[in-house]
């Protein structure tokens, strides 16, 4: 028995999230990328030599999550971590010129997913889907602030 039926809003939505995930991921395996990896090759890419806890805020990963993930990435020659000149507690992460090739093949398999996900879709009917989507995405910005700051008020009991 299913929790909630395939053909629901709730059903299709998990739905193509998980083909997005898979199609994606397929993908990714050509360029030695993993798919918790793209979004911290994309912040770095944006704006080189932030620190780790900026960048584990940002992508709302825990600390110890984003050492993990710099330490693989390292070991691939996509990112160095180099302490911070003025402030030795701070690490802050670079990309590499391997990591900056690999970068733009993420782009462009982004943009192959967009087309990929959209063919045959109006440029109205994509309005309209960014618009929900985003009004989705702050609802669950939203949830996870209010988990964040519940779990907060539990630590500091």
């Amino acid at each position: 028995m299913e929790c909630f039926p395939k053909d629901s809003v709730y059903g299709l939505f998990a739905e193509i999230g998980r083909l997005h995930f898979l199609r994606t991921h397929s993908f990714l395996e050509k360029t030695g990328v993993y798919p918790g990896q793209p979004p911290l090759l994309f912040a770095l890419y944006k704006k080189n030599g932030q620190s780790q806890k900026d960048l584990a805020k940002k992508m709302r990963i825990q600390p110890a999550t984003m050492t993990v993930m710099i330490k693989r990435m390292e070991k691939t020659n996509f990112i160095k971590r180099e302490q911070d000149e003025k402030d030795q507690r701070i690490s802050r992460i670079y990309i590499t010129e391997k990591g900056n090739d690999v970068c733009k093949q993420l782009i462009e398999i982004h943009k192959g997913m967009e087309a990929e996900c959209f063919e045959n879709f109006t440029q109205d009917e994509k309005i309209v889907l960014r618009r929900l989507l985003m009004q989705i995405r702050d609802n669950l910005v939203v949830g996870c602030d209010k988990s964040k700051e519940s779990q907060e008020v539990e630590d500091n009991r």
